[in-house]
């Protein structure tokens, strides 16, 4: 809902539009003319100020200048006849929001207050997540900061400083890219063993005989390539954290290797007889079902009990919609360049960011951000400048059950550019009249065909 001051000398048209502005749930204040809305202007804040150029007393450009001047939070739509239309281009350029001619549909000013509520909701969201981010920065002491206020990760952070002080083995699943590495630092960060090391392995990265000397070290010699005596993993993370990334991807040999380290607490290099007590916290993590790997005689049942004394299961990000507001605002600071402001996101791109499903969960939301930022060069994000995977337009299709079916979004787009198209040739290339025929305003009509590259074949009219 918003609050708005709708200036214009007609009774009539002051309320139809009134009326009908409140009908749609908003807030409205009439006035008769300049002077009037300079009065209510200075006693209050609106959101929104509909007044029209041509007004008695106080004229509708004057008005606007005071507004911009005494609250330059209120957006401005101005209201003109087609003679007056280049004053209204140049308040464009003065910061006003849009225009609009006479005579025009009512529905376009409650779609332009959709737009502007949307707008509006959406920067508050921001504004929040930056306040909350600066205040998780200032008081985390260095340490990392799980980003998020929804249920599910608000348990998940009960569930980590609970378990971070323990010793005890941890199992951390869920799906790729959700961050379960952040977790496992998360965790080694608030536990005892914070001023000692944190060492992480990529079980996938290696062969079955480089994972054993990878994770127990080998003496020179031990195996083709062994040049020389190298101390593993385990060894390493003498007296902190070792995290065994894709632990379900061990080969069966060494896990019987990996279950006696756990269980004796002592290592022996390849190459050796050797054995060397190592103090390790062992964190596990896998996208995968272990349960599933036992049962295919993948994956030791002894080992998996010996990982999985405590368990944490990170949700994927289509369930925790609710953080996604923070999370932009994160990204958003982390990929601008120091000392730069912030990009802003559309609605339009905010909405298409807050449907899609992102499979690819805090990973590929992070990709889609910096892909956003870098195309925009500072200005504000909109579709656009949203990865083609996201938009739906790669290659109009999608791995879901429909086949061949292009996804909704390509779908809509490559409708609005063909209407467009024709809207534009039934008036002749003349944009106001392309506008009036699609019932939006000249402003929204020029952002569509540069959305769709098709800005230059309009050129002809100016």
């Amino acid at each position: 809902m918003l609050d708005i001051l709708l200036v214009d000398d007609e009774p009539d048209f002051r309320a139809v539009v009134g009326d009908a502005l409140r009908d749609a749930g908003h807030r409205v204040t009439l006035a008769a003319n300049g002077a009037e809305g300079l009065s209510l202007i200075s006693a209050n804040v609106f959101d929104v100020m509909l007044c029209d150029i041509r007004l008695p007393r106080i004229d509708g450009l004057t008005l606007f200048r005071r507004v911009r001047q005494e609250s330059p939070g209120t957006d401005v739509i101005l209201i003109t006849a087609h003679a007056a239309v280049a004053d209204a281009v140049a308040a464009l350029k003065e910061g006003a929001y849009d225009y609009i001619t006479k005579p025009f549909d009512i529905d376009e000013i409650v779609l332009q207050m959709e737009r502007i509520a949307a707008q509006r909701a959406l920067k508050r969201e921001l504004e929040q997540a930056r306040a909350e981010l600066s205040q998780r920065k200032a008081g985390t002491n260095g340490t990392r900061a799980i980003i998020g206020r929804s249920p599910p990760m608000l348990r998940l952070s009960d569930r980590v400083e609970t378990i971070a002080q323990s010793d005890a083995p941890v199992l951390i699943t869920g799906e790729s890219g959700t961050g379960k590495e952040l977790i496992a630092r998360t965790l080694h960060e608030r536990s005892t063993r914070t001023s000692k090391p944190f060492i992480a392995v990529n079980c996938a990265a290696f062969p079955e005989t480089l994972l054993e000397a990878e994770l127990f070290g080998h003496e020179r010699g031990a195996f083709t390539g062994a040049v020389k005596r190298r101390d593993g993993r385990f060894k390493a993370a003498d007296g902190g954290t070792l995290l065994l990334d894709e632990v379900a991807e061990v080969p069966l040999p060494a896990q019987a290797k990996l279950l006696r380290v756990l269980q004796e607490g002592t290592v022996e290099p390849l190459g050796t007889n050797e054995v060397t007590r190592v103090d390790v916290r062992i964190i596990s993590a896998t996208h995968r079902n272990l349960r599933e790997r036992i049962r295919e005689g993948k994956f030791r049942e002894d080992l998996y009990y010996r990982l999985n004394v405590l368990d944490i299961e990170i949700p994927p990000l289509r369930e925790r919609r609710g953080d996604l507001p923070l999370l932009l605002q994160y990204f958003l600071n982390k990929f601008t360049a120091p000392g730069k402001t912030p990009s802003t996101v559309s609605p339009r791109a905010w909405a298409v960011l807050s449907q899609y499903g992102f499979p690819g969960n805090v990973r590929e939301f992070a990709h889609a951000i910096e892909h956003a930022v870098v195309l925009a060069g500072g200005g504000e994000i909109d579709v656009e400048h949203l990865p083609a995977g996201i938009t739906g337009t790669l290659d109009g299709t999608t791995s879901s059950p429909g086949g061949n079916l292009r996804s909704l979004a390509a779908a809509m787009k490559e409708f609005e550019h063909e209407y467009l198209l024709r809207a534009l040739a039934q008036s002749n290339g003349k944009k106001m009249k392309a506008a009036e025929i699609l019932g939006i305003s000249r402003k929204n009509l020029w952002e569509k065909l540069r959305l769709h590259g098709i800005a230059a074949e309009a050129e002809a009219e100016e």
